[in-house]
């Protein structure tokens, strides 16, 4: 007698998915209602798809409703589960997603559809927002993609960023997305050699950013930018630009007077002793001064 044989056939994907996408958002059927946004838009759903799917809805739907007496595990009611703050067009297409394993993205939820991602633990899900970041990645959308990157810790999508970034500074420290940086990813972004951008702009740069900052942190200048600032590579300026920095930082104390002192101390040596050796390197987009050349710890 033969031997019993078997095997697992697979049929067209694109069918299955186009069928699960008309359950998307669909009434008919649904077991599970979630009002979501300012809008307290209407969103249904099926509990048995989310949950196989993700992690994040097993559990929300094991916890029950509010005082119930059920033990843990029991079926909830179908809600409404309320989601006040994500926007509906963004979690819809985190429920796009689950039931169909594709995702509908433009360039004005991508990040938030990131940060949804992240927060359900959808990892596919998230490496397509990067990758849609990336491929639309625009000069004033790129320090808010950078923020969440090092946010959320894809470092891929950070290291595009900088990239892109240092091919455009002039353009981007211009945008509210720079203004809105953490004083940590500034620094971060003032680390590079490659910014196309002179230093007596990105000193600017920095003190617009510094200020907006202040008003909406509600601390002083000094304090909000001491992070940023150690990055600025002043003994690359010139002694008349260094003396004009030194008048205008008298009003808001953007830099510590130590600071000043040290790049001073530097046009007065003739190099750069006494400064880390990163503050005398001129970046990509640093204009030349006579004085640099005394700079080159390598130079006689």
């Amino acid at each position: 007698m033969a031997g019993l044989c078997s095997a697992r056939l697979q049929g067209e994907a694109a069918a299955f998915t186009t069928a699960l996408r008309t359950l998307v958002n669909n009434p008919q059927f649904s077991d599970v209602t979630f009002v979501v946004g300012r809008e307290q838009q209407k969103v249904f759903a099926h509990r048995c798809v989310l949950a196989c799917r993700c992690q994040a809805f097993r559990g929300m739907f094991s916890q029950g409703p509010v005082g119930s007496e059920d033990p843990p595990g029991s079926i909830p009611p179908q809600g409404p589960f309320i989601l006040g703050n994500v926007q509906p067009e963004v979690f819809l297409a985190v429920i796009e997603f689950v039931y169909t394993n594709s995702v509908t993205l433009n360039s004005h939820i991508a990040l938030e559809v990131l940060t949804s991602s992240v927060e359900y633990g959808l990892q596919d899900l998230c490496k397509l927002c990067v990758k849609f970041i990336k491929d639309t990645l625009s000069v004033e959308q790129v320090c808010e993609a950078l923020q969440a990157a090092v946010t959320y810790g894809q470092a891929d999508l950070q290291q595009h960023c900088l990239a892109f970034i240092e091919g455009c500074t002039a353009a981007v420290v211009r945008t509210q997305g720079f203004h809105e940086l953490s004083d940590v990813v500034l620094a971060q972004v003032l680390r590079s050699d490659r910014l196309a951008v002179d230093e007596l702009d990105l000193v600017q740069a920095v003190r617009e950013w510094a200020h907006v900052s202040s008003a909406v942190l509600e601390r002083p200048v000094p304090e909000v930018a001491a992070l940023p600032v150690r990055e600025l590579r002043l003994p690359l300026l010139a002694p008349s630009e260094l003396a004009m920095l030194e008048s205008h930082n008298q009003r808001d104390l953007l830099i510590p007077v130590e600071s000043i002192a040290a790049a001073w101390r530097a046009h007065a040596l003739r190099k750069g002793s006494g400064v880390p050796s990163r503050l005398c390197r001129p970046r990509r987009g640093t204009r030349p001064r006579d004085h640099h050349r005394h700079l080159d710890p390598h130079a006689k």
